[in-house]
């Protein structure tokens, strides 16, 4: 996963009383990504960043028609709120965290996946949101079918850092 957590600036103690629960789900429909942005205001926090992964044409060369996804919805679940937690305990400033993943077919061009965090400052925002969606890629159980447009028959992708952790 990228980088390392940055230094410590506060208290923990006291950040762990200010900060919100995170925002987790895995949604069928489309990410409301208004709400992704309402759940990451905090009167602390001067930075919010937010990585929104969408569906692209192509992969590899091929011609992609759309892309589904699948999972075991409890054990996803668990594993976004050990990611969360994980980015809390690992980046001082984190107080709000959002993971959340779309499941079943999602078309060209609309989110699959938002990942975002608000802190004090830039630096650490950039930081642990990069943490959070390298995490949830490597290890949140949730598995890609692509669809092609030349006709092949759809197949199933692991992610690159799935592949370096040692899963799908």
């Amino acid at each position: 996963m990228a980088g390392a957590p940055g230094p410590r600036t506060e208290d923990p103690s006291q950040r762990e009383a200010a900060a919100a629960p995170p925002l987790i789900d895995l949604v069928r429909a489309p990410i409301d990504l208004a709400a992704v942005h309402a759940a990451l205001v905090d009167p602390a926090c001067g930075a919010a960043c937010v990585f929104v992964g969408s569906t692209r044409d192509h992969h590899e060369g091929r011609p992609v028609s759309g892309l589904e996804y699948e999972a075991y919805d409890d054990m996803a679940r668990a594993e976004l709120a050990r990611i969360a937690a994980e980015v809390r305990a690992a980046f001082a400033d984190v107080r709000r965290v959002v993971l959340v993943h779309r499941l079943g077919p999602v078309p060209l061009g609309e989110a699959s996946v938002a990942v975002g965090v608000a802190t004090a400052h830039r630096e650490a925002a950039f930081a642990a949101g990069r943490w959070a969606i390298d995490a949830l890629k490597a290890r949140a159980p949730i598995w890609k079918k692509e669809g092609y447009r030349d006709g092949a028959d759809p197949r199933w992708v692991a992610n690159r850092e799935a592949r370096a952790e040692g899963g799908g």
